[in-house]
């Protein structure tokens, strides 16, 4: 960046934006320490496309992507399948059935390949329109409804008969 004018707008996107951008990132990985490097290296992406972004209204959309795209890749490569520690364990046993349907919700969701994970947060957690998501993922928005379609019968089949009651409580209805 040539320019101390685009690199404050760099650091003032990236402060303002930082807690949601890990949300997502975290909501993708179900791993604080992996969102932490996603949120990082996707920053990186974003600072060093920083110039070329026509639009700086656009870099959460771009660093958005940047997250999906850096949580597939390291996926593929196998980088999350190693054993490693959980930080989703509760410390003292769950108080409400709904807390235990959130955190059997959460681990299912986690099963799931990692497109199909990334469109059911987009489109659930994140509240993107199948446009949005579809945008961000780089795909139809076809695509779209059939991975989040895909989804929601896998994670129907592996909650059992209560899975349309813990899916709606998390607005996660077709």
């Amino acid at each position: 960046m040539a320019d101390g004018k685009d690199s404050s707008a760099f650091v003032e996107f990236a402060t303002a934006r930082h807690g949601a951008l890990y949300r997502y990132a975290y909501l993708l990985a179900g791993d604080r320490g992996l969102a932490d490097d996603l949120v990082q290296e996707s920053l990186t992406k974003t600072y060093v496309a920083w110039h070329k972004l026509r639009d700086p209204a656009n870099a959460e959309a771009y660093t958005r992507k940047a997250i999906t795209n850096v949580a597939i890749t390291w996926w593929r490569r196998k980088a999350w399948h190693a054993e490693r520690p959980r930080d989703d364990v509760p410390e003292q046993a769950a108080a409400t059935e709904d807390a235990t349907a959130r955190l059997w919700l959460w681990d299912e969701l986690r099963k799931l390949p990692p497109r199909q994970r990334a469109a059911v947060v987009l489109r659930y957690y994140e509240d993107l329109t199948e446009a949005q998501t579809a945008e961000l993922l780089d795909c139809s928005i076809g695509t779209v409804k059939s991975q989040v379609s895909d989804a929601l019968k896998k994670l129907r089949a592996r909650l059992g008969a209560d899975a349309d009651q813990i899916m709606d409580k998390a607005g996660m209805t077709e």
